[in-house]
């Protein structure tokens, strides 16, 4: 799912009727649920792309140190390396490897998906505490 997506259910989902107060109360679980399976299923998803990331890397760091076999360069699309580099120079090639830099681009927004989620399923907990004291302002309003 696409952040933009995210944030668009959002903000139709934040939405409250001041009017049904009691109706939007109920509506808390459902929304938490909601949710919370959609910061699942994203969390999950951003654990895949580490572990994709570590795999890479390794990789990476054979094909630099020219030892990848030749059948995983193929299978890549790779041309062998044909420059010797240090063992010192080796994590800032790493860093600027395009194919590195595409996963960690990918990481990144997977991890503000999951910030997000995060950040609104703290928002449906407090919704309780929103509500009540919404009621309360109306009760204080008319002097009960």
């Amino acid at each position: 799912m696409k952040l933009e997506n995210i944030l668009d259910m959002w903000t139709e989902d934040c939405q409250m009727d001041k009017t049904e107060l009691g109706e939007e109360a109920l509506k808390i679980p459902k929304l938490h649920s909601r949710y919370l399976r959609m910061f699942s299923e994203e969390r999950l998803l951003l654990r895949k792309m580490e572990e994709d990331r570590r795999e890479l890397i390794k990789v990476k760091h054979d094909y630099y140190r020219g030892v990848l076999p030749e059948e995983d360069l193929k299978a890549n699309g790779w041309e062998p390396n044909r420059i010797s580099i240090l063992k010192s120079d080796l994590p800032m090639h790493l860093d600027a490897d395009q194919d590195v830099i595409k996963q960690n681009l990918k990481m990144a927004i997977q991890q503000e998906k999951v910030d997000t989620l995060e950040s609104i399923i703290k928002s449906i907990s407090n919704r309780g505490y929103l509500i009540k004291s919404a009621i309360d302002y109306e009760k204080f309003k008319v002097g009960a």
